[in-house]
């Protein structure tokens, strides 16, 4: 616990100028767009390779699947992938109205409408726009540490969304003991397995 709050008091304005980032993001729709298309880009994936490929995207904005999958060099299952940008581009209208409920109504209604994007991937999503505030994203990192920390036995080789929820709720309360919201611990921990504060 000691080494969490350690890594804590180190890198605490970095996490904040980022959260702050994320929130003015969520103000102009183009970065919306892109935060989108980056969390279905994710699964399995490194966070700054999916993040050079949505920026090679945008700078060419043809929404057509063989285009999209020539952007995706490193992207893990980049057809797959391709195919769920193409489908969820066209409902991104959608996702505007839907990310004004609140946080819990807004992952709901993204893991039922959007294909490719589960409970961590709307919650990545929600957070990377400045809407979330008690979701946890549960990525190998986080779980990893989890389960290091004793706050979960083992790391479940698949997750519905009661084993999702009941999990988060664990984070969430982990936080809390630590005195530490659960959006900064939940940098805290990528942090100290990817060794910086990004996405």
């Amino acid at each position: 616990m000691e080494e969490l709050l350690d890594i804590y008091s180190k890198i605490k304005h970095d996490i904040e100028r980022r959260l702050r980032e994320f929130e003015t993001n969520g103000k102009d729709e183009e970065e919306i767009m892109k935060e989108f298309v980056f969390c279905l880009l994710t699964p399995q994936s490194k966070a700054r390779v999916c993040w050079n490929a949505v920026e090679r995207i945008f700078e060419e904005r043809k929404w057509e699947e063989n285009h999209i999958v020539s952007m995706l060099k490193g992207v893990r299952f980049r057809h797959k992938k391709a195919a769920y940008v193409v489908e969820a581009v066209k409902k991104f209208d959608e996702v505007l109205e839907a990310i004004k409920m609140n946080e819990h109504a807004s992952r709901e209604w993204l893991v039922k409408n959007i294909k490719g994007m589960g409970y961590k991937e709307a919650s990545h999503f929600l957070r990377n726009i400045g809407r979330a505030k008690n979701l946890a994203i549960l990525d190998r990192h986080i779980l990893k540490n989890m389960r290091l920390y004793g706050i979960i036995d083992e790391v479940p080789s698949s997750m519905s969304e009661k084993k999702y929820k009941e999990i988060e709720k664990k984070f969430i309360e982990f936080a809390h003991m630590l005195g530490i919201s659960p959006l900064h611990l939940d940098f805290i921990l990528w942090y100290k397995e990817a060794g910086e504060v990004f996405k």
